[in-house]
């Protein structure tokens, strides 16, 4: 569903991202993980369209997306719910979601009623201003928001960066679910175990470049894994 092939980002003069290459297949969670700085927000922003690449090429489900603006790529199918929310504060909860399906022309309604399912606290504060939600249900509506451009692809990058543990359960099922409607799912999260076990494959970034890569149940009983990310 989706490839990067030998991709190189820079800002100005510096070197981000240094040829990487990745695959997700249709129905996979796949997660990118990596210490600050290793260019994993910078991956999914030049995914989504919103920072060109330097050279390579990104295809997703069989078209050519590097160097198309951000809505034509929501418009074949891939969404983002970006690091740090980025909620419209001085909308409601409804005018969030209904902004995320801005491209639709079909009844949005049965995804409302979804998400909603979803994520119950979003119906109660429906008519609230999204900025007065808690950072946890922000969250929540980030990746509602995404889900509402009926994506086949949702980047999540960071969904349970700054959230209370128990709401961070409450998100990782909530991803699983979305992706056993189907939805194919690229996952950047700094908690490495959790995203592990949600996920079917990894890739590990460092300094731009991808220095592992495999199956999740492996990248788990990695050594190097294991050191930097899981504490042991």
């Amino acid at each position: 569903m989706l490839k990067l092939s030998d991709v190189f980002i820079n800002y100005d003069s510096i070197s981000a991202i240094k040829g990487i290459n990745l695959h997700i297949k249709e129905g996979e969670i796949v997660t990118i993980l990596g210490s600050n700085g290793a260019g994993k927000t910078t991956t999914l922003k030049a995914i989504s369209g919103l920072i060109p690449i330097k050279t390579g090429e990104i295809i997703f489900d069989g078209k050519k997306i590097s160097g198309l603006p951000p809505n034509k790529i929501v418009s074949l199918g891939l969404a983002q719910s970006p690091e740090g929310r980025l909620i419209f504060p001085d909308l409601t909860v409804l005018e969030n979601l209904e902004l995320g399906a801005y491209l639709r022309k079909d009844n949005i309604r049965p995804d409302l009623e979804y998400v909603y399912g979803l994520f119950p606290i979003l119906n109660k504060r429906k008519k609230q201003l999204a900025g007065t939600l808690s950072g946890g249900e922000q969250q929540m509506l980030a990746i509602a928001r995404a889900y509402m451009a009926a994506p086949k692809l949702l980047l999540l990058d960071e969904p349970s960066l700054g959230i209370a543990p128990i709401l961070v359960k409450t998100i990782f099922k909530a991803i699983k679910e979305i992706n056993e409607k189907g939805i194919t799912i690229l996952l950047v999260e700094q908690n490495a175990q959790a995203a592990l076990k949600l996920a079917n494959r990894g890739y590990v970034l460092q300094t731009g470049k991808v220095l592992l890569e495999g199956n999740a149940a492996d990248l788990l009983k990695n050594d190097q894994v294991k050191a930097a990310y899981l504490g042991h």
